[in-house]
């Protein structure tokens, strides 16, 4: 976690406030990291005429410019609780308001500062344990690592999973699995929390070539299946075996399923408490998608998300 220097931790009034602001000061002095307080004014220009239209004559002159400033009072006064109360140098804490479309924002701040990290409550709503539409575009084209925090328990988290694709031909793909091990081994160490290291397996087509019309005779097919299953664990075994003795409660789990099943699954069945996970850009495209198997999982899991992106990850949303 001591790669996290320079972190943007998003305050928005509907997210996990209290939560964040622990997570953000215990990375703060792990780290000796600067902090950097963050707040979007949503509000559109309907949403300010309609405001400024239902007002008094005296409180609708300025509206927008005043919210802003009310903003900015809050960030202020959080600014200084985390000097005065947290021990944080006040030179290691810095305050941003911004006004617009609330990830559009955050990305752009990310570029212009050159986080290495974004921290932020998830978005509450009906259903607020999986995660919104702002939260997933978010996860999708910020370029540095996004950690949302989605459960009361933080910040420290008790039961950590990181997945894992393997593949030893795709020096991308091997790299961001790296990191993802660096990053989920780090955060089980400073936590003192349980870490499964997640691959899911399965043999491409399976059930088709075990079907009637495949005249694939099943001998061939549990031939390839079992040929499938050694590959996969041996690759696993050579991307964690120097990873074994940094987190002392870590098990490496070598499953057989769909991936996004399998980690959807394992999540709930083990109460996992922060999931944390590689995503790339489909090939061709820049940073819009995350892959299937990525996109699949932060639609259904209900616990806070990690989410890293390969070194040559391009944001869609520019300066």
């Amino acid at each position: 976690m001591k790669r996290f220097k320079n972190i943007l931790v998003i305050l928005n009034s509907e997210g996990l406030s209290h939560a964040v602001l622990a997570r953000a000061v215990w990375l703060a002095h792990a780290n000796a990291a600067t902090l950097t307080l963050f707040a979007v004014q949503e509000s559109g220009d309907v949403d300010l005429n309609w405001l400024a239209a239902n007002l008094s004559g005296s409180g609708a002159p300025g509206l927008s410019a005043r919210l802003a400033a009310a903003l900015q009072d809050d960030l202020n006064e959080i600014a200084h609780s985390l000097t005065t109360a947290d021990g944080i140098a006040p030179d290691r804490i810095r305050t941003v308001v911004t006004r617009g479309s609330g990830h559009t924002e955050i990305i752009q701040q990310v570029l212009r500062a050159q986080h290495d990290l974004v921290l932020k409550g998830a978005d509450q709503s009906f259903d607020w344990r999986t995660l919104g539409g702002a939260d997933l575009n978010l996860l999708r084209k910020c370029p540095c690592p996004v950690w949302i925090l989605n459960s009361a328990v933080e910040p420290k988290a008790e039961r950590i999973m990181a997945t894992v694709v393997p593949d030893s031909e795709n020096t991308m793909r091997t790299a961001l699995n790296h990191k993802v091990m660096q990053v989920a081994t780090s955060l089980a160490v400073q936590d003192s929390a349980r870490l499964d290291v997640l691959n899911a397996w399965y043999l491409y087509e399976e059930h088709l070539l075990r079907g009637r019309r495949s005249y694939t005779p099943g001998k061939e097919v549990d031939a390839l299946l079992e040929e499938t299953r050694r590959q996969s664990r041996w690759a696993l075994n050579q991307l964690t075996q120097d990873y074994g003795g940094i987190a002392p409660e870590t098990q490496v789990l070598h499953v057989k399923g769909l991936p996004a099943d399998v980690i959807t699954q394992h999540a709930e069945d083990q109460r996992i408490d922060t999931l944390v996970m590689g995503t790339r850009a489909r090939d061709g495209l820049t940073g819009m998608l995350i892959g299937n198997t990525s996109e699949t999982v932060l639609n259904r899991v209900k616990c806070s998300v990690l989410v890293v992106k390969p070194d040559n990850f391009i944001s869609p949303i520019g300066l």
